[in-house]
């Protein structure tokens, strides 16, 4: 976070020396207030670029095996290009090595771990154990300690769910 804001000011300062060459060059016939708009426009510039491309630097840093199952996209008041272009803030991911996929009476059953990376001000990772029933798209969250399946929370995905797909695909393969 320090990073960003040591990038962000050193953005403006160089965004400043443009507009100061500007100045001199145009023979001061440029107002001066164009130094510290230039200086301004260069930090708002690196913090969209560095917003925009917080999910693609997220994805590279991810495993070969990973794989991204949705993205979520948010627009906001106080960045109104956002409204124009949305940017990604949050996306889900399964990491294909660890599906484990079992046949049962109910048909297929796959274990596996959902990795949820959401951007604020810092960036959240949420990482929580699903068992998934793949006849049935009933998936249930697996309590972290206790290894138990929370019944209370289980719900009945979608058919074109790309959880649903995805994970049971995994769980096939896995099998094979």
């Amino acid at each position: 976070m320090i990073w960003h804001l040591v990038a962000a000011v050193f953005a403006g300062l160089a965004a400043a020396g443009i507009g100061l060459i500007l100045r001199t060059l145009s023979g001061k016939r440029l107002p001066k207030w164009i130094v510290p708009v230039c200086g301004g426009l260069g930090m708002l510039g690196y913090q969209i670029q560095v917003e925009y491309s917080w999910f693609d630097h997220k994805q590279a840093q991810l495993p070969e095996t990973a794989i991204v199952i949705s993205s979520d996209t948010s627009s906001a008041v106080w960045r109104p290009w956002t409204f124009a272009f949305p940017m990604t803030t949050k996306f889900s991911v399964v990491d294909s090595s660890n599906v484990l996929g079992t046949n049962t009476d109910d048909g297929l059953v796959a274990e596996f771990i959902l990795y949820q990376f959401e951007r604020q001000h810092t960036d959240i990772l949420t990482t929580q154990p699903y068992v998934l029933n793949c006849t049935n798209r009933e998936l249930a969250p697996i309590h972290p300690d206790t290894q138990d399946v929370e019944l209370s929370q289980l719900r009945r995905l979608r058919e074109s769910s790309p959880l649903l797909e995805r994970v049971c695909q995994l769980a096939l393969e896995q099998q094979t």
